[in-house]
């Protein structure tokens, strides 16, 4: 991947060096869209705590259709309108993984097939500042919602949640999968750092299981978006807790942040 993209953010942040590197996938001119209706994407985020979610435009890194959440979880006056914003409120020595983390989900996502990218979220971990001088874990996920006629990616939507009452350290592992049609699922250590120790051994349609259960999706649901049985999906659900040893899907979540596995 050659060329250079500039985006017209007129504020620098972290990631805009890394998004320069991949002229032929990410949008530098702007485009007038519609904001995206998050009830059309929600069925594909994990939020097991406080949330908020906010659109980005990839042309100037403005950001719009932020969650009032964001002012209390962050202890702000004012809603942020610009991604440097939003990167500002990270523990400075997580930027590093964060910088990494984007470039892993892009190439990822490349080697996938780019024309996928609509179909494909990634996710991973980070401190973030929730009031003076207090850092606590957030889980964020990326969802791409429109590109150019060219296929480039024009717009994104993030949601961010709290997840210190279920992780206290950060897992350094990036995930890249799959939902709509898809069923990717791809995990990826940060510089080995982020190999957890436990290893659940759970197949590729255990850990589709495990994720809708962790969106909160009942076993019936369940059933019924992934075309099994209501028999089937519950021995897959009995097959993950005993594999996980945990009784409950809370227990369930919390064990598979810890692993990276969501």
């Amino acid at each position: 991947m050659t060329g250079k993209y500039i985006t017209g953010a007129k504020s620098a942040h972290q990631l805009t060096d890394v998004w320069n590197d991949y002229p032929e996938i990410l949008q530098n001119k702007r485009i007038q869209l519609a904001q995206p209706k998050i009830e059309d994407f929600i069925g594909g985020m994990f939020a097991p705590g406080e949330f908020y979610y906010y659109t980005i435009d990839f042309y100037d890194s403005t950001i719009s259709g932020v969650h009032r959440n964001i002012l209390k979880i962050h202890d702000l006056k004012n809603t942020p309108t610009h991604l440097k914003e939003i990167i500002d409120l990270i523990h400075p020595a997580d930027l590093e993984f964060v910088i990494e983390a984007e470039r892993m989900s892009i190439e990822k996502m490349y080697e996938i097939g780019w024309e996928h990218q609509t179909e494909l979220k990634s996710s991973y971990c980070f401190r973030m500042i929730t009031g003076k001088d207090n850092y606590e874990m957030f889980h964020h996920q990326a969802i791409h919602t429109h590109r150019d006629n060219d296929g480039r990616l024009v717009q994104a939507i993030n949601i961010h949640s709290n997840v210190q009452h279920l992780i206290h350290e950060n897992p350094y592992t990036v995930l890249v999968s799959g939902f709509g049609s898809r069923n990717d699922f791809h995990q990826m250590f940060y510089k080995k750092k982020g190999k957890p120790d436990a290893d659940f051994s759970l197949t590729k349609r255990e850990i589709q299981i495990l994720t809708s259960l962790s969106e909160g999706f009942s076993a019936k649901e369940i059933a019924d978006k992934v075309n099994l049985s209501y028999h089937t999906v519950t021995t897959h659900r009995k097959n993950i807790f005993s594999k996980m040893n945990c009784n409950k899907v809370s227990e369930m979540v919390k064990k598979a942040i810890e692993a990276g596995l969501i």
